[in-house]
């Protein structure tokens, strides 16, 4: 049985380590994973920034992880209002703890991806963004390129 660093993070998000943040080196291997592949393949849809909209998302996505562990490949696509889960300085109100979680996630192997035509329009660069945010030039189609990679997409 592996034993990883996602293991030993999943085990304290069972004990309420949703606001734990891990380094980030070593923490994968591949863009969205630690594997060269995975059974399981999910891409959350994230366009709110309403505080239980995020909630709901981040809580999912901790126990995906935490059933699944090394076999998912896990991805939050940002667009719209939802980018600014991503942002250095939100335009809206994102709470620390969501924040804490976006790295902690991000750190054992959850790909954040930001929609580049989201940041345009919000007059946002690169140097906006968390350095762990994916930058796709279409969000959508982001999301489009990864179900015909076999994810499967949740929108809330």
């Amino acid at each position: 049985m592996k034993f990883t660093k996602r293991r030993q993070f999943l085990s304290l998000l069972g004990i309420g380590g949703a606001g734990l943040v891990a380094g980030k080196a070593g923490a994968h291997h591949s863009d969205t994973h630690f594997d060269e592949e995975s059974r399981h393949k999910l891409v959350y849809q994230c366009n709110k920034a309403d505080a239980e909209y995020l909630e709901h998302i981040l809580f999912s996505c901790g126990e995906m992880l935490r059933k699944y562990g090394d076999d998912i490949e896990l991805v939050i696509a940002t667009f719209g209002p939802g980018l600014n889960l991503l942002a250095k300085q939100p335009k809206r109100p994102i709470s620390k703890e969501h924040q804490q979680r976006v790295e902690s996630l991000a750190a054992y192997g959850v790909r954040f991806q930001a929609c580049g035509n989201t940041m345009k329009t919000m007059k946002w660069t690169e140097k906006d963004m968390l350095d762990i945010s994916v930058i796709v030039p279409i969000g959508i189609d982001g999301i489009m390129q990864l179900q015909e990679q076999g994810f499967s997409y949740i929108s809330w």
